[in-house]
């Protein structure tokens, strides 16, 4: 168990990704693992502000933040990545990409991500004041046979990590 290891949460903009992220990132370090975050608004700020939301761009952006993902898990970092990565295919890359990849799918309505939503950003998307946003003009692919779905309109966002600390036990890449 001296691998790192990378949980791939993806999902709905507003689903919970980035909540379940910063706990499950709490409760790896309370374990002494090494542990890094990718969360999508910050890594795109920083790693990709020259990218705008079109599908191309979207997948540039995907395949920068899997190579990050892929080098740190090699010297035994545990990576979290929440970003919504809409497309099977880009997920797909990503996954041939990492070893111990492990896909998180964080089901939500689209009418609870919207409630969620305290930038605005499904409002201007639905008035279209923004363009190529996640399911409301762009379209979110829902991951195939991801490790684990996780309702986070149903679950709290412990019971979800615990889920996560579940898997990854099972999957022998936690003690």
């Amino acid at each position: 168990m001296n691998e790192g290891f990378v949980v791939w949460i993806t999902g709905l903009p507003c689903s919970g990704k980035t909540t379940i992220s910063r706990i499950l990132e709490d409760a790896l370090k309370r374990r002494g693992l090494k542990v890094e975050v990718f969360d999508g608004d910050e890594v795109r700020r920083n790693l990709s502000p020259d990218l705008r939301f079109s599908k191309d761009a979207g997948e540039t952006h995907v395949k920068r933040v899997a190579y990050m993902s892929k080098l740190l898990p090699r010297n035994d970092v545990a990576v979290i990545v929440a970003l919504i990565s809409p497309y099977i295919e880009i997920r797909r890359y990503a996954r041939g990409l990492v070893e111990n990849f492990v896909e998180v799918y964080t089901k939500c309505s689209i009418e609870t991500c919207i409630q969620r939503n305290t930038k605005g950003l499904y409002k201007k998307a639905l008035n279209c004041e923004i363009t190529d946003f996640a399911e409301v003009q762009e379209p979110c692919e829902e991951p195939e046979n991801p490790e684990l779905v996780l309702d986070t309109e149903k679950q709290k966002p412990e019971e979800n990590v615990e889920r996560i600390l579940l898997i990854l036990r099972e999957l022998e890449l936690i003690g």
